[in-house]
């Protein structure tokens, strides 16, 4: 997956996230991201909390293990999971239906 990207501490996964949907879920692929639908607002934090939350869900980590690194206030966001390999992530990611 493109979106993917080693680094010391875990992974890190570079999203497109709709906030505000009907409901959450990762939808696939969309160019170099991950495009993830949450229905939490863009406002005060709650939609990167949502992504955190729906990120650490799919991947089996702590809701402390991810965390928004880039992008609080766009669309577009880098996340880093931490204590997760590449490969864990990939399978991860692509197990979601």
């Amino acid at each position: 997956m493109q979106c993917l990207k080693s680094v010391a501490e875990g992974v890190e996964i570079t999203v497109k996230v709709v906030p505000g949907a009907s409901r959450d879920g990762i939808v696939g692929p969309l160019g170099d991201a991950l495009k993830l639908r949450v229905s939490a607002p863009p406002e005060r934090g709650r939609a990167n909390a949502a992504v955190e939350a729906l990120l650490a869900n799919a991947l089996g980590v702590t809701g402390r293990d991810v965390s928004v690194i880039k992008g609080r206030t766009s669309p577009r966001k880098t996340v880093l999971v931490r204590k997760l390999s590449i490969a864990q992530a990939a399978d991860g990611l692509s197990a979601e239906p």
